[in-house]
């Protein structure tokens, strides 16, 4: 199976020679990403990974960056974090059909993670549910934004202190 994905690292002591940065990732295995240096200090990886689960492509790629860059900082992997129009696309939909289904299905739908101007939700949890419910979805687009769902979450969590951490967990109790 083929998973495509993009892992964002924020990059520490980094002497801004991207032609060393980018020999050193291809080196180190991460010769099926696309390297983009955007910002200063930031580092995104697209993938195309193949692997026998969304799972395994993404740590084996956290790896082999973990390899060639042991400073980086991983802040955030893609797809997760996604709004209307992006789930639209993915079930090759129009914004606005996607939107008539989202409110004739307000109680079932999936809750987005930020409501506002610009609602957000997780990718997976929106393709679960437009799979359950008969639209056709890719599988390993599922299947990586879940894995990306699951590390993102981490991701956030290794910030908390532990008793922060148990506190939390006692007030959702």
């Amino acid at each position: 199976m083929e998973y495509i994905f993009t892992l964002k690292y924020r990059l520490h002591g980094h002497g801004g020679n991207q032609e060393s940065l980018a020999n050193r990732l291809f080196e180190a295995g991460c010769d099926d990403a696309l390297p983009g240096i955007g910002q200063t200090g930031r580092l995104a990886l697209e993938f195309t990974r193949e692997s026998p689960n969304g799972e395994e492509a993404l740590e084996s790629a956290i790896e082999d960056v973990r390899c060639a860059l042991d400073s980086a900082e991983l802040i955030e992997i893609l797809p997760d974090y996604v709004g209307l129009t992006d789930i639209a696309e993915q079930v090759g939909m129009s914004r606005q059909n996607l939107r008539k289904i989202v409110m004739k299905h307000a109680e079932t739908f999936p809750a987005a993670i930020h409501d506002g101007n610009s609602s957000i939700w997780h990718l997976s949890d929106a393709l679960l549910w437009l799979d359950q419910h008969g639209y056709p979805v890719d599988v390993t687009t599922l299947e990586i934004s879940v894995a990306a769902r699951e590390f993102n979450i981490a991701i956030q969590a290794s910030s908390l202190t532990a008793d922060r951490s148990r506190e939390l967990e006692a007030l959702m109790a």
